[in-house]
């Protein structure tokens, strides 16, 4: 069992497709096939079912995903380990984020400390909280930057910066330019972020200080980005809650209009495996923050 092997397994495991694993992996198709074939022979288990044109893991294949992938992790941990015995002038820092932190707050801190180390490579992969919790967890990101809550207590949580969630409607819809009342609020209609991020939970917690339960709004909608959120409170008579920072450039068009009901402000958060060591990139970007 090699490396590569294992690489191409989780991709396979994935995409539950040879051939998208292969455009991903910049490999061609019967590469990733033989290796996958060699994987089964050499150790007489079968790791995916092959349904149709499509595939599916098998009971032991959902066994093996987890280790292969703790496996490349401590693998790529023993890479940089290596690499930072040398000076800064080489490196990476993988980074999880959730979409409001990676979209309107990393950037450019992302930016200067390229400008300053233009031998690190930043790698950022975009969520929502729980998925950049989970790639945290999983040894696939050495920094996460969440808004919601982070309950693991083998994950090191420092704050770093904030913002405030915010209720917007089209200008034509009839709350608009009212002050709002709990009623008002529980007798509309919304859409909301999917389960999972932490724009939903940082409003649900803020809702909750007014008296107001998720289960006594009126869900029409649920988006997995704040753009597509917007988009459907622009388009429809809909409440969306999402970040000031996220919605400012739609304000400042005339697109969309801030209720007047002002939500707690919420903390951007990083979190940090305590039980893996930080490469000296990734620590030297946590130290830029």
């Amino acid at each position: 069992m090699t490396l590569d092997q294992l690489r191409i397994f989780v991709a396979v495991a994935e995409a539950l497709s040879m051939t998208r694993a292969a455009e991903r992996l910049n490999l061609t198709q019967p590469a990733v096939s033989a290796a996958v074939a060699a994987l089964e022979e050499r150790h007489d288990t079968r790791l995916f079912d092959r349904v149709g044109r499509r595939l599916e893991l098998t009971e032991a294949g959902k066994l093996f995903l987890p280790e292969a992938r703790e496996v490349l992790a401590r693998a790529e941990a023993a890479q940089r380990v290596l690499v930072d015995l040398a000076d800064l002038t080489r490196g990476e820092v993988r980074i999880a984020a959730s979409q409001t932190v990676a979209n309107y707050w990393l950037p450019e801190r992302m930016a200067r400390f390229a400008g300053d180390n233009p031998g690190i490579r930043l790698d950022l992969v975009t969520g929502n909280t729980a998925q950049a919790v989970a790639r945290v967890l999983g040894g696939e990101a050495d920094l996460g930057f969440v808004e919601g809550f982070v309950d693991e207590p083998i994950l090191a949580r420092r704050v770093v910066g904030h913002d405030r969630i915010g209720l917007y409607v089209a200008p034509g819809h009839r709350l608009a330019g009212c002050k709002v009342s709990k009623a008002d609020l529980e007798t509309t209609s919304w859409a909301l972020r999917e389960p999972g991020s932490g724009t939903r939970e940082s409003m649900m917690a803020g809702l909750a200080k007014l008296g107001i339960a998720e289960d006594t709004l009126d869900i029409r909608m649920e988006f997995p980005s704040n753009d597509a959120l917007l988009e459907a409170a622009r388009a429809g008579d809909l409440i969306a809650g999402v970040s000031d920072m996220a919605a400012a450039p739609r304000v400042a068009a005339g697109l969309i209009q801030r209720l007047d009901c002002p939500l707690a402000e919420r903390d951007f958060t990083m979190v940090t495996h305590r039980a893996r060591r930080l490469g000296r990139a990734a620590a030297a970007f946590m130290a830029s923050l």
